[in-house]
């Protein structure tokens, strides 16, 4: 047995309470190990401390398993009756049979010599309020990212000087087209006609730039965006319309405009400000072009993103004291953090104290693009954007070589870094302002459609950028922020397009297997570029997930009513192609409870 494979312990994703009943704990091994039991019970079970008793356990075996690329990834719920968790494991590889506790391996005639004395795991409490809590309401969300100043223009008035004439086609960080709030009020018909039920805004507080990532003042809305007026109108009509609305804050850096840092610029030490941000010498060249000579700390190199000292107890007070204004005052639904990742944890958790005060169910998401397990521990975001699911998406349509499973493993990977609860409300995206479009990484309409039949069909919540219901070209930054051609889509050019999208969302937000995090591959093709998984409810009911990533059509086997389909016919599925079918039970009703698709319409 491969011991250097296997690893466990007792914190983070690995053992941790789903709810105040629920433990869940798991183990890594390696791909030798052909099973694996949990022995548990309370830790006191049998005596009290001290004197002599035989402490045991109850065993079980562990039956949910995902293949990772190089272990197996070993799953099981307990119920400890007590809040406690005393336990370890049995591990079997062919004949060989050990033993897995904290401080050791151990064969079957150690363990039975040992006595009492074994230092097995131990959960020592299923405390309430240490238990990781996300929001309900954002698994049943599907999310739409708006750029706003490239979204649409509903009010000229407020335009920035030189402001273009609204066209589709390349762009740069240098124009303004005159993107507005109203203009997001006046196509929210539009937004909830798509199945869209949440929007997030990219920054619209006051800044120098089209991309507002520069702010110059927390609690006022750019002008050239509207006034509190409308932002209010907005958060307020969606709400009706049962659109939650978040916010993006620029917490970890500001703009060469705001207050505190002219100040800083002016006064140098002597100012107030100077330790809101992180300055190592002075004086500096205050017309530099980046930040390399390591005079100031900013994002990136960027000089005119001087970064805020987030350990500073002025900074975090006056920052939470923005977030406070924003949630009692617009009733916003959720924050996304840019740059979340170089923010303090110290501020992280204040502010996860603070919105949760205000509004329990509030959604804090992190931009952070890789493993975030750190920021994840329920006292801090309930979320991050998931770009590595992303990439694994992608990668595999882009890489011919990429075997279906390379896909599972890839998958797997991603959904067993944290906790459940938190991958329920993972924030999934296969595109965003600072990525290049969708349709640009994959190059084909019909292989576009079969990544958003995965991310629709993922656990957590998935988010499409604004046009990408439309297939919106776009290279990268700044070139993926053009603007939404909305008298091509006006005059119904996109409607077919658009259709496919509004079925997947569609199904999304009405079959529950589609959110759900219990998925299962199958291998019913014997085509390594053929994907299959099994998406199941917590009711058992179940839809099935066919994509042909190669090159010949395939004969999948049909087990129950089409969902979806975009290349499907006389019972095949021609190259690129996407079908989704509920599985049907013994008794010939599908197993999500219908009798026929008509039936979800």
């Amino acid at each position: 047995m491969k011991l250097d494979a296997i690893y466990h312990r007792t914190t983070d994703n690995y053992c941790y309470p789903l709810n105040d009943e629920e433990l869940i704990i798991n183990i890594k091994t390696g791909k030798d190990v052909d099973r694996v039991y949990l022995i548990y019970g309370d830790p006191f079970w049998g005596g009290i401390l001290g004197g002599d008793w035989q402490w045991s356990g109850k065993q079980e075996e562990i039956t949910d398993k995902k293949e990772l690329p190089y272990h197996i990834w070993w799953s099981i719920t307990v119920k400890p009756e007590y809040k406690r968790c005393k336990y370890y494991f049995k591990l079997i590889s062919d004949e060989e049979e050990l033993y897995f506790l904290e401080d050791h391996f151990y064969t079957k005639e150690e363990m039975d010599h040992s006595g009492n004395k074994l230092e097995c795991f131990i959960f020592p409490w299923m405390n309430l309020c240490d238990i990781n809590k996300t929001p309900a309401w954002v698994n049943d969300t599907v999310w739409y990212q708006i750029f706003p100043e490239r979204f649409c223009n509903g009010n000229t008035s407020n335009d920035p000087p030189d402001t273009l004439p609204w066209e589709y086609h390349a762009v740069t960080n240098k124009e303004f087209y005159g993107g507005d709030l109203q203009g997001i009020l006046n196509r929210l018909d539009y937004i909830k006609d798509l199945g869209i039920n949440g929007i997030y805004l990219t920054p619209i507080f006051e800044s120098d730039s089209n991309h507002k990532y520069d702010t110059t003042d927390y609690v006022k809305i750019d002008p050239h965006f509207g006034d509190e007026k409308v932002l209010k109108e907005l958060v307020d009509t969606a709400h009706q319309k049962g659109i939650r609305i978040m916010l993006d804050g620029v917490f970890n850096h500001v703009g060469r405009n705001f207050a505190p840092w002219r100040d800083v610029l002016e006064k140098g030490p002597s100012s107030n400000y100077y330790n809101w941000f992180m300055i190592n010498s002075w004086p500096f060249d205050k017309e530099k072009k980046d930040t390399k000579d390591g005079s100031f700390y900013s994002f990136a190199f960027t000089s005119y993103m001087p970064k805020l000292n987030t350990n500073n107890n002025a900074v975090t007070d006056y920052l939470l004291s923005v977030v406070r204004y924003w949630v009692e005052n617009y009733d916003i639904d959720g924050l996304r953090l840019d740059v979340a990742n170089e923010i303090s944890h110290k501020f992280c958790k204040e502010l996860r104290r603070l919105t949760k005060e205000l509004k329990p169910d509030f959604y804090l998401l992190g931009e952070i693009w890789n493993d975030s397990i750190n920021w994840l521990r329920g006292d801090e975001f309930d979320a991050v954007m998931n770009y590595p699911l992303a990439s694994v998406v992608t990668d595999f349509s882009i890489c011919k070589d990429k075997t279906n499973r390379d896909f599972e493993h890839a998958i797997n990977q991603n959904f067993t870094r944290y906790m459940l609860q938190t991958n329920d409300v993972l924030f999934n995206l296969l595109d965003s302002h600072d990525t290049n479009r969708l349709i640009d990484k994959v190059k084909d309409l019909d292989v576009f459609y079969q990544q958003l039949a995965i991310l629709y069909t993922m656990p957590g919540s998935p988010c499409i950028y604004y046009g990408t219901e439309i297939a919106l070209e776009g290279s990268y930054d700044p070139d993926c922020r053009r603007c939404m051609p909305w008298n091509q889509i006006d005059s119904g050019l996109y409607e077919e397009r658009m259709l496919l999208v509004k079925r997947l969302l569609y199904l999304r937000k009405k079959i529950k297997a589609f959110k759900s995090s219990n998925y299962n591959f199958v291998y019913d093709s014997n085509d390594p570029r053929v994907i299959q998984y099994i998406k199941t409810d917590d009711n058992q009911k179940q839809v099935e997930v066919i994509l042909n990533y190669s090159f010949r059509e395939i004969k999948p086997m049909l087990k129950g009513k089409v969902l979806f389909s975009n290349l499907f016919k006389d019972g095949k599925l021609k190259p690129k192609g996407v079908y989704i079918q509920l599985i049907e039970n013994e008794r010939g009703r599908n197993k999500a409870g219908c009798d026929s698709v008509g039936d979800l319409m």
